[in-house]
């Protein structure tokens, strides 16, 4: 006796519906714009900027390629090895000093004192500043014939003297003074939700043990904020390779051109000495440096979600 085998039943799957075809449409029609403007204006003209750093433009772009001769200019040139020199002078100190303060006001507020939200939001208020509202405040509080010099001298102190924004050897030094002032409230934020999310216990066994609280945070709880440590150091070397407005706001370069970076070197060229060419030289050099510290940083945290 044979069993019969029943044929397969075939079972048709509903078409989509013109709703639902439209509701997936609807959101990728929304991103559109914003896809297309960020592919144009932003990887678009930085490809535009590599193309015209080969190319020997002056007022006008032009598309006479001559290789690498603009990039042999640029390390030629001594206002762009006073413009690096510089930046790794303000980027060294503005990132080490902006670490300490932060991580030292995260430690602060970390301790539940009263009043944290108030004081919390007194270190975090200069972030909401632009830089060029900190590059003018600054300015005039450290102008000679304006600022705490001329306040002290009507208080008496006639022999007073803090003349470093017109000083060419001192003036970087008081652009990392406003950086720092602008940044490290953000630093502490970092740190501060970092030390929150430390395990209390693993703290609690150590007091227990018998060691002190700044044995705690140096041996325990700080290297446990590497990743933060490294997220940090990545948004101000960020912050310090672009830093544009806050210079042109302060000092403009001066004395002199003894407070240039990459960036208001690349402006002048680009813009005030019709050295486009030369200009745009700079800028893929700044990019590469912003890529040098980005790239890695990217691919710690990939590999890190890639374990996890």
């Amino acid at each position: 006796m044979r069993l019969a085998i029943p044929a397969t039943v075939a079972v048709e799957r509903p078409r989509p519906s013109w709703q639902g075809s439209l509701a997936n449409f609807i959101p990728r029609l929304v991103v559109a714009p914003t896809f297309l403007g960020m592919l144009v204006f932003i990887y678009g003209y930085v490809i535009w900027t590599g193309v015209l750093s080969l190319t020997d433009s002056r007022f006008l772009p032009t598309y006479n390629f001559v290789g690498f001769v603009q990039y042999e200019k640029l390390f030629e040139n001594e206002r762009w090895l006073v413009a690096c020199t510089n930046l790794a002078v303000f980027g060294g100190l503005f990132i080490l000093i902006s670490l300490v303060i932060g991580v030292v006001l995260a430690i602060f507020l970390d301790q539940r004192i009263r009043q944290e939200g108030a004081l919390r939001t007194i270190y975090l208020y200069p972030m909401a500043l632009s830089f060029i509202v900190t590059g003018t405040a600054w300015r005039w509080m450290l102008d000679p014939g304006l600022g705490l010099e001329k306040l002290m001298h009507d208080m008496g102190f006639t022999s007073f003297s803090f003349d470093w924004i017109v000083d060419p050897e001192m003036a970087i030094y008081t652009l990392v003074i406003a950086a720092v002032w602008q940044s490290s409230g953000f630093v502490m934020a970092l740190f501060l939700a970092g030390l929150r999310g430390v395990d209390n216990s693993i703290v609690q066994a150590a007091q227990i043990d018998g060691a002190p609280i700044t044995k705690i945070y140096v041996r325990i709880i700080l290297p446990a904020l590497r990743p933060v440590f490294f997220s940090a150091i990545v948004i101000l070397a960020h912050i310090a390779i672009k830093s544009f407005d806050l210079i042109m706001a302060m000092t403009a370069g001066g004395p002199g051109y003894a407070t240039d970076m990459p960036a208001t070197f690349m402006y002048a060229h680009s813009f005030t000495r019709s050295q486009i060419g030369l200009g745009s030289a700079s800028a893929m050099l700044m990019l590469a440096g912003v890529l040098a510290i980005l790239v890695p940083y990217l691919y710690s945290e990939l590999r890190k979600r890639d374990h996890d």
